[in-house]
């Protein structure tokens, strides 16, 4: 699929992907602004009580022609615990974009100067399932209580590469002053849109546009909550080829556009029957067939899947352009969005009715027509009548499953393509019950209550493949660990986990199985005469879930699943068991937990399963579903009454 710039905001120091003005000739990027006393005196902000940093001031300056735009930023840190805003991200996306002429330094509570000459470095940051990004990083020298941090830096794009833009207003900490201006691009039509901005403030049109705003309060991050972009206080500025006012007509035209850049790309139907002949028989079901033509194009080496290659690479490889179906077919490679045409291609030929569906993925934000922003439309599925029925394809990502795609991809407003100019329809959503992670667990309790043996956790659906995906380029001690670290995440911190087979990364099968060798210290404790064993051994990553009493945002998962555990404990020997927890369902249609504990011949038998078939929940029910969830610690909790061999012969 074809790349796109992300607007991403560090965590610990602002930096806005935005846009503004760059001015050539008069912003050197060696400038430093002036401090006043005030701000080196200052101790606190009233608009902000007990911020531990606030922004002083942010500034982005862009222009949208030169793809250049210029970062300031200045912090004022009040505690101690604002001491950490001295470690400094900016994020950028390698290839497409370089960071320039970066100047940084901390002025101490007295006015002297310590500049930064340290060393800069690369590191990876992970932002949400799916989304990562390579952040410059480096820590500003001598930052106590009562100094302010600033830097300011370049910002390069690649030369003519055109993005929508944006100003991001709200940030993690509160902002007592912020200029964003933008230069646009002369070569198309753009538009304005916006969110959050308090009453009476707009940008100003024209060239620059600008926008000058105080006291912006900071952002408050939630677990499972929407994607930022779509709840941040922003400016959006849209290019189109169009300065159509009307969105079903923009649409219309711009489908008719994407409609024929396709056409011209898949019009080989004789190479194409060819292909198919040699890959399913006549004979074949229709369902048949077109899983065999999916494996097939799986086969073709997608280059938007591989690791970035260096200059040197790409000259060694040769690689010749593709400029239809025929040539990815018979190059045997091509990217992302050529193997997606290359199958709608593969599925006309044999029979099928299929067609192209632009769509916007939702990690970032929530596409709406409305907006006429063909930019957000950055992903690509194929649509195919099987059975009567739509289907949709996504081989361009490397492992899904025939029948599914990517979950980011699922529940959005697509365009399907069509020499009309399309229309617009929905993704499918799965059911939990086809994304689930199954732990089934084979244990032995040793008298001094350490908990050790055998795991299987059996990942299926998508649950399979955003794993797949996300370890995609890394190898195996990176792959091992992450799996590792993930079962460490359900269980008790302490315990041990080792994996013990080899997973199949490289596949588009439905399930991903992985085994573990694990060992809880401690997991049962003495209680007088008796010894208490806790119900719920892989819990751990509920026990926090929905615990706050307030919320501010609506509760957002990636799609529904399923998690369920089957776990069997051996007793010692002449171990009993007094008493087990009750069975319990607790349904609330949306979200489904149940409970339930055998025992038999000294072995217990515990099986818990939490369905979660939820996308999206308004604000307004989280009340209740707060209080599902403290249903679910409670139940969890619950301990299993055991009395030992030589209490047991007393009684």
């Amino acid at each position: 699929m074809n790349k796109r710039r992300v607007a991403v905001v560090c965590a610990f120091a602002l930096m806005v992907i935005a846009t503004g003005l760059w001015k050539a000739g008069t912003v050197s990027g060696d400038e430093w602004q002036p401090i006043s006393p005030e701000e080196l005196k200052m101790t606190s902000l009233p608009e902000a009580p007990g911020a531990p940093a606030v922004y002083l001031y942010r500034q982005v300056d862009r222009d949208d022609n030169t793809s250049r735009e210029y970062n300031y930023v200045r912090i004022k840190v009040l505690s101690e615990e604002g001491r950490k805003y001295a470690d400094i991200d900016i994020p950028f996306v390698k290839g497409n974009e370089s960071i320039q002429n970066l100047k940084a330094r901390t002025i101490r509570p007295d006015g002297s100067i310590a500049n930064f000459d340290g060393k800069i470095y690369e590191k990876e940051i992970v932002k949400t399932r799916g989304l990562k990004y390579l952040a410059k990083t480096f820590t500003l020298p001598d930052v106590q209580v009562g100094s302010i941090i600033e830097y300011h830096f370049f910002d390069q794009m690649d030369e003519n590469q055109l993005y929508s833009s944006h100003w991001i207003l709200s940030e993690q900490l509160f902002t007592k002053h912020a200029k964003f201006s933008l230069k646009p691009y002369s070569g198309a039509s753009l538009r304005i849109i916006w969110q959050g901005l308090p009453t009476g403030i707009t940008p100003t049109k024209g060239n620059p546009v600008r926008l000058e705003i105080s006291n912006i309060d900071p952002f408050r991050s939630e677990d499972f909550m929407p994607p930022e972009n779509e709840l941040k206080a922003r400016v959006d500025f849209l290019y189109s080829r169009s300065d159509e006012k009307d969105s079903i007509k923009f649409w219309k035209a711009e489908g008719k556009l994407l409609n024929e850049s396709v056409e011209n790309f898949v019009g080989k139907r004789k190479a194409m029957e060819q292909a198919v002949a040699g890959i399913a028989a006549a004979s074949d079901s229709p369902e048949v067939k077109l899983q065999k033509i999916y494996m097939r194009v799986l086969q073709v080496h997608n280059t938007t899947l591989q690791v970035d290659k260096t200059e040197q690479e790409q000259k060694r490889a040769k690689e010749k352009e593709n400029n239809n179906v025929e040539d990815v077919w018979k190059h045997g490679y091509g990217n992302g969005r050529q193997i997606n045409w290359l199958f709608l291609a593969m599925a006309r030929a044999a029979g099928f009715e299929a067609n192209c569906v632009y769509l916007s993925s939702r990690n970032e934000y929530f596409f709406q027509p409305q907006s006429m922003n063909p930019g957000q439309l950055n992903g690509d599925v194929v649509a195919v009548k099987l059975n009567g029925k739509d289907a949709y394809f996504d081989p361009a990502a490397g492992y899904a499953p025939f029948g599914l795609v990517t979950w980011d991809e699922t529940g959005v407003a697509g365009l399907r393509l069509d020499k009309e100019g399309g229309s617009w329809i929905t993704t499918p959503i799965p059911e939990s019950s086809s994304s689930q992670i199954a732990r089934n667990a084979d244990l032995k309790l040793s008298e001094d209550g350490t908990l050790q043996g055998k795991l299987k956790v059996t990942f299926s659906g998508l649950e399979a493949l955003w794993r797949r995906v996300e370890e995609r380029n890394e190898d195996a001690g990176s792959r091992k660990k992450f799996l590792e670290d993930q079962i460490k995440e359900y269980i008790p911190i302490g315990s041990e986990v080792e994996l013990s087979n080899k997973p199949e990364w490289n596949s588009a099968a439905t399930t991903f199985v992985a085994e573990y060798d694990i060992k809880v210290p401690g997991w049962a404790s003495g209680a007088g005469r008796r010894v208490l064993v806790p119900t719920a051994l892989f819990s751990n990553s509920e026990k926090h879930l929905f615990e706050h009493a307030d919320r501010i945002h609506s509760i957002y998962f990636s799609f529904p699943f399923q998690k369920s555990d089957d776990v069997t404990i051996e007793l010692p020997l002449g171990w009993q068991v007094s008493s087990v927890p009750k069975p319990l369902t607790q349904d609330s249609h949306v979200v489904i937990y149940k409970l339930k504990v055998d025992e038999n011949k000294g072995v217990l038998h515990i099986q818990r399963q939490l369905d979660m078939q939820l996308l999206m929940l308004d604000v307004k029910y989280y009340g209740a579903l707060r209080n599902f969830f403290q249903t679910v610690r409670t139940a969890d909790e619950q301990q299993i009454v055991l009395q030992p061999g030589s209490a047991a012969a007393t009684n």
